[in-house]
């Protein structure tokens, strides 16, 4: 009787005006081959973070994805160019205001 665990992203989606990259994974437990059951658990990928300080100034920092799997450095380099970038800092800072 071998009890099992994989964890496997089953879902990514590019998503909204600034390519907000939505990941799912799945975590599966199996026993002797046969699914015992299986949990999702969804994280959300903005390109640009950006914080306003008491003086008004903005920082914008690009989003690290250097932990996430490779399929999803690729698309976060194929669609995070720099006018979606550069869209995305104007928004933050129009909320912000």
């Amino acid at each position: 009787m071998a009890i099992t665990k994989e964890i496997i992203e089953d879902k990514i989606e590019v998503v909204g005006d600034y390519k907000t990259i939505q990941v799912r994974t799945a975590t599966v437990i199996k026993e002797d081959g046969v699914e015992l059951s299986r949990s999702f658990h969804r994280h959300a990928l903005e390109c640009v973070s950006s914080v306003q300080d008491e003086d008004g100034n903005w920082t914008h920092t690009d989003t690290d994805v250097s932990g996430e799997s490779t399929e999803v450095q690729g698309i976060a380099t194929a669609v995070w160019t720099t006018t979606v970038k550069n869209a995305k800092k104007t928004a933050n800072e129009s909320v912000g205001s």
